[in-house]
């Protein structure tokens, strides 16, 4: 090889890390400004939220950058002061941690029986699971109230819970299989030799190499029950509705209503925000698990 070639070597590898370098910055800028618009209709209703309802009568929210006087507290004073919506806070996790927790620990269980045991028709079960992720809710709205009118659960907690138990468990199953069945066949027969029956195999070994896939059904799980609004908007108990539902009740039937939503908003954010952060890391893991392995 001459020195000219060397060169020319040379030059080409400089220009291509440049080009990398330059190509990793536009797609961190371009992913910026995505995240920054995402992000703007929400940063758009707190900053409302924190402002006069008739200053958000006058003027957008981003006013408040010329005039940060505006900011004040009291719509949250005021939500927070609500003895119907601090009540639904509460209605709302009675229903959401129960309804998380069954769907989580019943879908571990079936998601690691269809994966590692044998007992007739499991395929055909299976199949039979996978189906019933595309039954929409409506379809069993007027079925269940039926039913749960029958026997005596129709607006109760007991009843939402468990409708959001129901159908959370056909995907969490078909997750909990799916992640399950990647665990490889030589580490289970291992923990058999060492005399590990299927409970404690399930609970010893499974159960902790599954945690990222159960966190982030978790997650989900505990975020559709909070925010939904259709559910408990016809199985809860009128009197003590979830936030969802609580939040829709305050609303006049004139104005804006921004000095109820934007606070309410918020305030119901809050929880959900703090699960989603308490286990972002066993998240991302979960979301990337198919893609690592």
């Amino acid at each position: 090889m001459t020195s000219a070639d060397t060169v020319v070597q040379a030059k080409q590898s400089l220009v291509a890390r440049i080009a990398a370098r330059a190509g990793g910055g536009v797609m961190r800028v371009v992913l910026l400004l995505i995240g920054l618009l995402w992000l703007m209709p929400t940063a758009g209703l707190l900053l409302s939220s924190l402002r006069d309802p008739a200053e958000v009568d006058l003027s957008g929210w981003w006013k408040v950058f010329t005039d940060p006087g505006q900011l004040t507290f009291s719509g949250y004073d005021k939500i927070l002061g609500n003895q119907q919506i601090t009540d639904s806070l509460w209605t709302t996790l009675a229903i959401t941690v129960p309804a998380t927790l069954l769907v989580v620990v019943i879908g571990a269980f079936a998601g690691y029986a269809f994966a590692w045991m044998d007992f007739p028709g499991r395929d055909w079960w299976f199949l039979i699971v996978v189906g019933l992720l595309v039954v929409p809710v409506q379809v069993a709205l007027i079925p269940v109230a039926k039913l749960f009118g029958e026997i005596g659960i129709f607006q109760t907690t007991t009843g939402v819970v468990l409708f959001h138990t129901a159908f959370g468990l056909p995907f969490a199953i078909f997750l909990l299989r799916n992640f399950f069945a990647e665990i490889p066949r030589e580490l289970l027969e291992a923990a058999r030799l060492d005399g590990a029956g299927e409970l404690r195999l399930f609970l010893r070994v499974v159960m902790p190499l599954g945690g990222p896939a159960i966190a982030s059904l978790g997650i989900f799980q505990f975020l559709w029950v909070w925010n939904d609004m259709l559910v408990a908007l016809i199985f809860a108990d009128s009197g003590n509705p979830p936030i969802t539902v609580a939040l829709q009740q305050q609303v006049r039937q004139f104005g804006n209503n921004i000095d109820i939503l934007g606070p309410g908003a918020f305030v119901s954010m809050l929880i959900p925000l703090a699960v989603f952060f308490a286990f972002q890391r066993q998240f991302v893991a979960g979301v990337m698990a198919g893609a690592v392995k």
